[in-house]
């Protein structure tokens, strides 16, 4: 008997996955951006950073074929030590957002700059601070369904 009840919650519990789309529907372009967005934001306070600049708000899509769109959204903030090598700021950020969301470096273009991708989130985030005291992220969504 007790089989059988577990039988019957298995196959309720894959029926209703099956038609709520929670199976393997992923995000929307939309869904990830705004993810993105609170990512950076997220870890942009984790960092400590100062004086933070909003240099691509996102919020619109971008076409990539096939129904799909991407989604973008960047900041650049200043450091309390504005002598720190742009490296080192990259080092911090990447620090940082492992208490944001679980990233894994794509490419490291020899400690200057860096890319960090989510599989979860479908989110890639760049590492860009080129400047002393001036940290820099932008990032992107894949490319996504649109709804």
């Amino acid at each position: 008997m007790a089989r059988l009840v577990r039988l019957g919650v298995t196959a309720c519990a894959v029926t209703l996955l099956a038609v709520s789309g929670c199976g393997d529907k992923g995000p929307t372009a939309a869904q990830a951006g705004e993810t993105l967005k609170r990512h950076i934001t997220e870890l942009m306070k984790e960092a400590h950073v100062l004086d933070v600049q909003i240099t691509d708000p996102g919020g619109r899509d971008i076409p990539c074929g096939e129904g799909k769109a991407k989604r973008t959204f960047a900041a650049t903030a200043r450091d309390a030590a504005p002598d720190r090598e742009p490296g080192t700021l990259n080092d911090i950020l990447n620090g940082a957002l492992t208490r944001v969301a679980p990233y894994r470096i794509a490419e490291d273009h020899g400690g200057v700059s860096f890319s960090v991708t989510s599989e979860e989130y479908r989110t890639v985030l760049f590492l860009e601070s080129s400047v002393k005291g001036q940290y820099k992220i932008r990032g992107e969504t894949e490319c996504l369904p649109t709804s």
